[in-house]
């Protein structure tokens, strides 16, 4: 069987992009994702991402994503402007897209130019039911001790609409990445305090407003950028008052930069590009 798809990334956050929107979801979706993720030996990304009919009244499709383990996620948010994008260049040339996700909510994405856009992320959540996470206190989990890979972590956890666990660390130039991420990330992702793993963000405060970070992504590994995971990084620095609210906060990734912003209510907002790499087909 011979499958189109189209490449797309945010801040080269890549995933296979399938329209599902006449077909409905594959039943083989996550053999599929599993399969053409693998770098070098298939398409490669960081999972496939399928853009369906929407669930609610109002809105312009729902998107589903599934790790390169062949889990589905909850939310993505490099993956959503993707989304928008695709939409944008298929038929659907507005500024405002809606678009549902089954386990995050509706998310509205606005066109800012170009290949860029906002999207509202909803509210962050530091409550440990949120995530979920155990053990580590009443919350918020602003600060709380978490050991993992031999040593003893402050970390911040936080949902948006998926779990991540934020680590502050002392210098630009050790954030882990690579094999030397590869040795730790796994320890938080599968750790006993988060039954549904989580997502894990390493972070370099260059001043308030701009972090650098590097995320160990539940289900895919390391990843070029993680969109939800700059989103709790930038809320986790907020609660312990490093960063500012309403006012931008860069995000600097291994793909490129997210812009974040956090109102007075929790709420989150996220710009950054949406681009296509390339369509293809594949045999499945």
């Amino acid at each position: 069987m011979q499958l189109e798809f189209t490449k797309m990334h945010g801040c080269g956050n890549d995933y296979i992009y399938l329209d599902c929107r006449e077909t409905g979801l594959p039943e083989e979706i996550a053999e599929w994702s599993r399969k053409l993720s693998r770098r070098h030996f298939s398409v490669g990304a960081d999972g496939i991402i399928c853009i369906c009919p929407p669930v609610l009244a109002g809105g312009d499709a729902t998107m589903r994503m599934f790790n390169a383990d062949g889990s589905e996620g909850r939310m993505c948010g490099n993956g959503v402007r993707c989304v928008a994008q695709y939409l944008y260049e298929h038929g659907m040339a507005k500024d405002v897209i809606e678009i549902d996700t089954l386990m995050a909510g509706r998310k509205t994405l606005r066109r800012l130019g170009d290949g860029m856009w906002q999207a509202d992320m909803g509210r962050f959540d530091a409550n440990p039911d949120a995530l979920p996470a155990v053990g580590l206190g009443a919350g918020p989990l602003v600060h709380a001790d978490l050991v993992a890979a031999g040593k003893s972590w402050d970390v911040a956890c936080v949902s948006m609409g998926n779990p991540h666990c934020v680590i502050v660390w002392p210098d630009a130039d050790t954030l882990p990445t690579g094999s030397a991420l590869a040795d730790i990330g796994p320890a938080f992702e599968r750790h006993p305090a988060f039954p549904e793993g989580t997502n894990t963000e390493f972070v370099y405060v260059r001043d308030p407003h701009h972090l650098v970070m590097r995320v160990w992504e539940r289900g895919s590994g390391e990843t070029l950028a993680c969109g939800t995971g700059a989103c709790a990084t930038v809320a986790a620095m907020v609660l312990r008052g490093i960063c500012p609210r309403n006012e931008a906060v860069q995000v600097e990734l291994l793909g490129g930069t997210l812009s974040i912003t956090i109102d007075a209510d929790d709420a989150v907002q996220m710009a950054g590009p949406a681009e296509t790499a390339f369509v293809g087909r594949v045999e499945v």
